[in-house]
């Protein structure tokens, strides 16, 4: 038991020394760690320490850079706003110095006005006195005076004003005609058409005089069914070998002259004969219509017109008006308005139309009311013709005012036509009473003494009462009579108005 109890004993010292060892064991580790520990943990606050302070260092230099250079950056700016204050202390300154001066001049203007005003006192009250002088020497008042004053300055500035009008005008008239005679003359030279001779025939011919019974026919018969088959009217007179037809209708006669002419050379007359005749010449002559108008549409250079509208120009082919075919005339008529559109920049294409259409009306203007050219503008309206070419026609007698270029080309170009040299006939009634009226409506006018209608009626010369109108009046009055005469007369090419003023002085010796 002792024994067993020692060995308790013993295990459990033991057990105490093992436990106690550990621990002791368990202690100098730890403490061995916490050394170790420590030591590094110095190690890194010592490192730790030695980088702070190389921050802090770097950090310092850096702020005593930063502040080095805010502080050059302020004394720069302190320097500049010095500048500045001494430049506006300056700019004050002279600005006080330029108010003074100012001022000053302020001041001496003030007595120079003052000294001014007193001065024309003085001179209004000298010029009211020798005012009131002139008006005793001169006996007429101020309001006198300058009426008379005006008056002379008004009569010297009309008589400037005339002698400049005439000056400008002359200048301006020699241009324009020299211009004027140059278009003209190149065109009638490059159309260069032949001089009119042409006249509607209607007498027929006929191999003997036996011929003429043979027209008349048993009781009349055969002369009585051709003119009621023809519409015309037949004339068998005493004219050796030939027989006169006549008719307004001019296509109507050349249909009939055709129709008598193949009789004659046939020999056979007699009423079924004489229908199938003109029937035969209705067709040749509706035929020759066409052709006329296609080849009027093709010389012209006008292309596209309506159908109707190219018969029309064939009928043109048979009418004339003094003397001038008229389809002749109006090819003429679109060449010329072409020539001049081209040299005036106007418009060709409607100058030539409006040229070639412009008579289009006398083609049926014997059949219908009104005048010929607005017949024939209401009759291009209603087959299309564009408007420009309509009031191209419309326009060129005047019963509406051109308003286009080519309206005026084309009444140019129809007087040029009809107004050069043996380009048309006038009879001697019509030319007498053309002089006639020109001289009556001269004598219209107030101030007119004398009137007299030279050159064939292209020329009136006018003598008007030198006490009644002046040189400038006498200008004025050669533009009224001028226009007077553009629109109430109508008269081939163009009419000079020469009005002269005389001013004579009479005196005698006693």
């Amino acid at each position: 038991m002792n024994q067993g109890m020692m060995s308790i004993a013993i295990g459990a010292v033991a057990l105490v020394v093992g436990a106690l060892a550990g621990y002791l064991l368990h202690v100098f580790v730890q403490k061995t760690r916490r050394g170790r520990a420590m030591a590094e943990a110095e190690t890194l606050i010592q490192q730790a320490q030695a980088r702070a302070r190389e921050i802090v260092l770097a950090a310092r230099d850096e702020a005593l850079k930063i502040r080095t250079e805010v502080e050059a950056e302020l004394e720069r700016r302190r320097r500049s706003l010095k500048r500045e204050e001494e430049r506006l202390q300056a700019r004050r300154e002279e600005l006080e110095r330029r108010a003074e001066r100012l001022e000053e001049r302020e001041r001496r203007q003030n007595k120079r006005q003052s000294r001014l005003d007193k001065l024309q006192n003085e001179i209004e009250a000298l010029r009211q006195k020798q005012l009131t002088e002139l008006e005793r020497v001169a006996q007429m008042t101020r309001q006198e005076a300058q009426e008379a004053l005006l008056k002379r300055v008004e009569q010297e500035s009309r008589r400037e004003m005339a002698r400049v009008i005439r000056e400008v005008e002359a200048e301006i008239k020699e241009e324009a005609d020299a211009r004027a005679r140059k278009l003209i003359t190149e065109a009638i030279q490059r159309v260069a058409s032949d001089q009119v001779a042409e006249v509607a025939v209607s007498t027929v011919p006929l191999p003997n005089d036996e011929m003429k019974g043979r027209i008349i026919g048993r009781g009349g018969r055969n002369i009585r069914a051709f003119e009621q088959a023809a519409g015309v009217d037949v004339v068998v007179d005493d004219t050796p070998e030939a027989v006169v037809i006549s008719s307004f209708d001019p296509v109507r006669r050349e249909i009939a002259r055709l129709a008598m002419t193949r009789l004659v050379t046939d020999g056979r007359i007699h009423p079924a004969r004489i229908e199938k005749v003109l029937a035969d010449a209705r067709r040749e002559v509706e035929a020759i219509i066409r052709e006329a108008g296609e080849q009027a549409a093709y010389e012209a250079g006008v292309p596209g017109l309506h159908r109707e509208i190219i018969k029309l120009l064939g009928r043109l082919k048979f009418r004339t008006s003094y003397g001038q075919n008229q389809h002749q005339h109006a090819i003429e008529t679109a060449r010329l308005a072409g020539i001049l559109a081209a040299e005036l920049g106007a418009n060709v294409e409607v100058a030539k139309a409006g040229g070639l259409l412009h008579d289009i009306g006398k083609a049926v203007d014997r059949n219908m009311e009104g005048t010929h050219a607005l017949i024939g503008a209401e009759i291009c309206r209603r087959y299309g013709v564009p408007e420009p070419v309509v009031h191209c026609i419309e326009a060129h007698h005047h019963e509406v005012e051109p308003q286009t270029i080519e309206a005026v080309i084309v009444e140019a170009a129809d007087a040029i036509s009809g107004a050069r040299p043996g380009a048309r006939r006038e009879s001697l009634e019509a030319y007498l009473k053309r002089i006639q009226t020109l001289e009556e409506l001269a004598y219209s006018f107030k101030g007119v003494e004398e009137a007299y209608a030279l050159q064939a009626g292209r020329e009136i010369r006018i003598i008007v009462k030198p006490d009644e109108i002046d040189d400038l009046a006498t200008i004025q009055l050669s533009k009224e009579i001028a226009r007077k005469v553009e629109e109430s007369m109508q008269y081939p090419g163009q009419v000079k108005v020469t009005v002269i003023r005389q001013t004579r002085a009479v005196d005698y010796a006693k």
